[in-house]
């Protein structure tokens, strides 16, 4: 099992790394994270997961499916989440205060556990946030016991680039009961920059006082090639080589589904940057509007920075334009809601579409190909694409405008759409530019495969961890 010290410590690609380490070892792997808090998901057999463990999954090469994270919170108010067990949407879990949940949901997350653990030889779980929050341990779900449930062997991660980690892990380590002290074989360092050398004598007094030993220092490694995990997105603005496009992307305060740019930061010339400000937007040739898990409050922030005026002035110079999403619900004309699901509020105008939202909610992997397309996205006209959706929102064309004249054209059936100009592109589909063939369409270029990814990272901790180390976590 991979703890962190504190969120964005490196449980998740670490866990990642270890899953194809032992799957490269010819082992039956399996990802685990009993509960994750993340707007990023993935459609799996039987719903939706955390993308987290979607890709964990990937790289211990099995299957994904909804028991390797039978319990994932989709943020939609500081306050307020939607519940997802076991894949599906439980309403009578979504209003239950979150204290209360913990109760009703261990048995299937044990049950859950148990059946990975009987069917496969590895099970690398994943923690959440820090395991010694002790506000949290007595209704802890994810953490602890889990571990105790699992008796799993725990490395403790830590960020060293924060500053703080030996006291970050000895604090953790200290205010952990006994018999789940006894649980943490290992200390990671993750993030350092400059000579390992001069952590002496740090590590050894730290194995001193906890009786556990740090098996590695692992260097800053800015582009392992994962997507950030739940909305703790890198703001850095890199390019692969010198920059001909820069695509910016709208950081809405519930954006979803944010993992599905990632390619763009390792393609040849393309620049990704994050806006949450008018100024943010100055020099962009896409602007992008991702998914929302609350499209109407996430339009009304839009409102409230003044990032619509840049969006219809970028538009106006035909700049290009996509939504995605809850982003193509936005450029939209209106947002109907009677089902108290999402909130009414008008669009942006940048497409002739209506969106209701239903009470059903649409998961499913989709094949498609686009039709024809003119101006900014016409590279796009008859590629082949697959990807997912998840959205509530149902989307047509605007009766009264459609009637007037004023015609969205259909480039995708029943899920995308283009304005007149041709320079305002709306769809419902997500993970377009993980496909080669659109990326190829776009671009002209590739980013590298998960499988490349993959088994760099495993290369990555088979070189930095102490030797042995990662055998004996699964010695008998």
């Amino acid at each position: 099992m991979v703890l962190g010290t504190t969120s964005g410590a490196g449980k998740s690609w670490l866990t990642t790394a270890l899953c194809r380490h032992y799957a490269r070892m010819g082992l039956k792997v399996a990802p685990f994270k009993a509960q994750n808090m993340s707007n990023n998901a993935r459609v799996v057999d039987g719903g939706e997961i955390g993308s987290a463990q979607y890709f964990q999954a990937l790289a211990a090469q099995a299957e994904p499916e909804v028991r390797m994270n039978p319990l994932l919170l989709k943020p939609e108010a500081d306050t307020r989440s939607q519940v997802v067990l076991m894949g599906q949407v439980n309403e009578a879990l979504s209003s239950m205060p979150w204290r209360g949940r913990s109760l009703h949901v261990w048995p299937q997350i044990a049950a859950a556990l148990d059946a990975l653990r009987e069917e496969n030889d590895v099970v690398v779980i994943e923690g959440a946030g820090s395991p010694a929050e002790i506000n949290l341990h007595a209704s802890d779900i994810v953490n602890m016991r889990v571990a105790r449930h699992a008796q799993a062997r725990c490395l403790l991660v830590t960020d060293i680039d924060r500053g703080g980690a030996f006291a970050h892990l000895y604090g953790t380590w200290a205010l952990l009961p006994a018999e789940e002290r006894a649980l943490i074989h290992g200390f990671v360092l993750n993030k350092f920059r400059g000579d390992a050398s001069l952590l002496a004598p740090a590590p050894q007094m730290l194995q001193d006082l906890t009786g556990v030993p740090t098996v590695a220092t692992l260097p800053m490694w800015w582009q392992h090639g994962l997507p950030e995990e739940d909305g703790v997105f890198d703001d850095r603005t890199r390019a692969s080589g010198a920059v001909g496009k820069t695509v910016t992307v709208i950081a809405y305060p519930r954006i979803s589904n944010l993992d599905e740019f990632q390619p763009l930061k390792n393609v040849p010339g393309v620049r990704l940057v994050w806006a949450r400000t008018p100024a943010d937007c100055a020099g962009a040739d896409w602007l992008v509007l991702p998914g929302s898990k609350a499209t109407a409050a996430d339009l009304a922030w839009l409102r409230a920075q003044g990032l619509d005026r840049a969006v219809a002035a970028h538009a106006a110079q035909g700049g290009a334009v996509l939504g995605v999403c809850g982003g193509l619900q936005m450029l939209g004309e209106a947002l109907i809601d009677t089902h108290g699901i999402d909130g009414n509020a008008p669009g942006l105008g940048l497409l002739p579409l209506v969106t209701q939202f239903d009470l059903q909610k649409t998961v499913r992997h989709t094949h498609t190909a686009f039709g024809a397309l003119h101006g900014a996205w016409a590279a796009l006209s008859g590629v082949a694409a697959a990807g997912y959706e998840i959205h509530h929102g149902q989307t047509a064309q605007h009766p009264a405008m459609a009637a007037g004249g004023d015609v969205a054209r259909e480039v995708l059936p029943g899920l995308g759409w283009q304005n007149a100009a041709g320079n305002v592109l709306g769809v419902y589909l997500h993970g377009l530019f993980e496909d080669p063939r659109v990326l190829h369409a776009l671009f002209g270029a590739t980013a590298p495969t998960l499988e490349t990814v993959f088994n760099g990272l495993a290369d990555f901790i088979e070189t930095h961890f102490e030797p042995g180390v990662l055998d004996q976590l699964i010695a008998p």
